[in-house]
């Protein structure tokens, strides 16, 4: 693995994690809430590809001005994509990497093969779970915030695996190094611009994309169930497979490590 790699996107200072291509075309990873790029270390090792921090997140600067939503992470992505000369890439999205299906959705024709990994669902009926609810109320979700340390959020972690919890420590170490008030405004912020009806809006699209699709869910996931994944698959257009991961939570390849293996051998990663 090469070191950080630091860049300027669209006017941002950007962190990204980036490994050589073991694929047809590189792999875009998006990450999801509350951690940044690192979290595809495992995947990076054995696939390669590129794994920006989103703003707001890890590394990456975090203004006040960024939008925090749907369309401000679409519109960063495709900057990010453009800027680093990806004409033509895979992706691999997770919790609230899924902004990066809205940069699928404007981008089609750029998308060679999709891995959707317990992702926020851009889809109807989903409605936001109990610490979703509490961030997304006003007062009470800056508080919680404000009473965040590591030990809490190790706590809060025990429902979020499969395996007998908390997550691991080097989980927890890679979220708390930083987790600071840039990125608690952040997950307010998109949190709180997402609604049920702008989730389902925000997947109108997801017919119009044919790229070959995987779609892995762990089946012990607490925020996000199961059914979402046939529901994703259902609203994809192209040819898509479905594989619910037993004793497997919202991370599901730390529960399953053979889940990296599964999305290597999908993504057509060799093995050199």
């Amino acid at each position: 693995m090469k070191p950080a790699v630091r860049g300027e996107i669209d006017g941002l200072e950007t962190f990204w994690q980036e490994a050589e291509p073991r694929t047809p075309a590189p792999v875009l990873y998006v990450h999801g809430v509350p951690t940044h790029g690192d979290e595809w270390l495992p995947f990076l090792e054995r696939i390669g590809g590129v794994a920006p921090d989103l703003p707001g997140f890890g590394r990456s600067a975090k203004p006040p001005g960024f939008r925090y939503s749907i369309e401000g992470y679409r519109h960063f992505l495709r900057a990010f994509v453009d800027e680093r000369g990806l004409e033509r890439f895979s992706m691999v999205v997770h919790d609230w990497g899924a902004v990066g299906l809205a940069l699928a959705q404007a981008v089609p024709e750029r998308v060679e093969r999709l891995v959707v990994i317990n992702a926020v669902p851009f889809l109807p009926g989903y409605r936001w779970h109990r610490i979703a609810r509490l961030w997304r109320t006003p007062v009470v979700g800056e508080l919680m915030m404000g009473f965040t340390f590591k030990s809490s959020l190790r706590l809060i972690s025990r429902e979020s695996n499969a395996t007998p919890g908390p997550m691991p420590k080097e989980f927890i170490d890679m979220v708390w190094s930083h987790f600071d008030q840039g990125t608690m405004r952040a997950i307010l912020r998109l949190y709180r611009s997402a609604p049920p009806d702008v989730l389902e809006a925000a997947g109108a699209g997801l017919g119009d994309l044919r790229a070959p699709a995987l779609v892995l869910w762990g089946a012990e996931d607490p925020y996000l169930p199961a059914e979402f994944a046939h529901a994703y698959a259902d609203a994809l257009g192209g040819d898509t497979t479905v594989e619910v991961l037993t004793d497997a939570g919202h991370w599901p390849w730390l529960d399953r490590p053979d889940a990296v293996d599964t999305v290597a051998g999908f993504l057509g990663a060799s093995r050199r």
